[in-house]
Parts: structure tokens; sequence; C-alpha cells
């Protein structure tokens, strides 16, 4: 589905809620991972980019908007829809000046929620069929530019390909068969392995010349793929 590449996170304490948020999200094609606190969220966000988070105000611990606005000082930008029973105006204003994009109160529709949540990543620019996000890179499909951090990266229309390819793909291993036929293509009957070998190192060097951010890593006896 068009929407397997979107990681969503949700934090709310009912597991039932919970449950139920993950069954239609999951079967909107989203990816989902749930948390029922505010414990472990900023470990996973140290290691993952999700595209949106929906956050239950009312969290053990740490009440939600407070949790956000945290995660706003330390710099994460990521998109929030508030899910709450909450429904006074000060809540509301709480909410957004906490650093919310969005809010709904409980009970909410499903279907509603959906359409609310590709609204918002349609304004984020995490959701474009012409464009691809993941971390601080930004792939223009249709013009076939890559950006970094909001800097303008050269790269020729292989580097590019196979750049989509394992951004369209994010943390699943890509053995060499399949780059060939996805990168190469009719043009395979004169590739090798020294032949993505020298392609894989170019572009590493280009979307990371510092060895710094480690975008691609080898897996032994298969391929690359995509951290």
């Amino acid at each position: 589905m068009e929407n397997k590449n979107i990681e969503i996170v949700l934090i709310e304490d009912e597991e039932d809620i919970l449950e139920l948020l993950e069954y239609h999200l999951s079967k909107a094609g989203y990816s989902v991972t749930g948390f029922l606190s505010a414990e472990n969220v900023e470990q996973f966000l140290e290691e993952e980019t999700p595209a949106l988070m929906i956050v239950d105000r009312n969290l053990p611990g740490i009440e939600g908007s407070e949790f956000v606005a945290q995660m706003r000082e330390i710099g994460y930008e990521t998109p929030v829809i508030f899910l709450t029973a909450r429904d006074k105006d000060s809540d509301l204003e709480e909410g957004f000046i906490s650093g919310g994009d969005d809010y709904m109160t409980k009970p909410f529709n499903p279907k509603e929620l959906l359409l609310r949540i590709e609204a918002l990543l349609k304004r984020s620019g995490a959701k474009s069929a012409n464009k691809l996000h993941y971390r601080d890179m930004d792939l223009d499909l249709q013009r076939r530019e890559l950006s970094i951090d909001h800097e303008r990266i050269a790269l020729t229309n292989l580097e590019f390909k196979l750049l989509q390819t394992f951004v369209s793909r994010p943390n699943h291993p890509l053995d060499r068969d399949f780059l060939r036929d996805e990168v190469w293509g009719d043009d395979s009957v004169t590739f090798n392995d020294k032949t993505i070998n020298v392609a894989m190192n170019r572009l590493k060097k280009k979307i990371d010349p510092n060895g710094e951010k480690e975008y691609i890593a080898p897996v032994w006896g298969v391929g690359y793929k995509l951290l």
C-alpha cells in the first residue's frame, strides 16, 4: 500500500484504545509503533524518524503536552496530533502552544482521524506522490534532485535511482540481485559485484562525505540496508 513506508508513533495509556488505533492505522497501510507511556519514546526517536506522532494528553508519569513541549525543546519537529478526552478551550490552546499540530477529542471517529493524519502528512511533506523523505534527506522524484538538511547534493541518474531504492525500503536488507534488477535493469548484463561496490562507495561519499551519518550499512552475505 502507498502508506507502507510512513511510520506513525502512538502514545496511549489505555491498551484497548491503543490496539484500536493500531488496527485502523495498520489497515490503512501505515507502519505503526505503539507505546503505553512516554517513557521509552525519546530513545525510540533517537533511532527512528517517524512521520507523525499521535499523543494522548493523560499519560502516566508525564502529561502529554508536557512531553511534546520537551521534545520540541530538544529539537524534534515530528508533527503531533493530540488525542484526548480533554475538550475545554483552555486544553485545546495548551495543546497547540506546547507544539501540537492538530487536536482530536475522545470518543473519536476513526475515519476522521485517518483524514486528519493524511492532511497533516501532506502538509509536512512526508506524503507526496513526487517526494520521499527519510531522516534529513528529501528526494524530489520528478526533478530527480536530492537535498540533505536543505542543501542540494548532485547525484548521477544511477546514483539517484540507487538511493531512491533504499529510501523506499528503509531498514530492509536489499540483496545484490534485487539492486541489480531494480537499478541497473536491462543494463545488468555488465553488472558484477565490483559494479555495485563502486556505485555504493560513490553514493555514500556524496551523501555522507565525513562518514558521520552512516545512512547505509553493509549486510554480510546479503547486500546493504538503509539505517
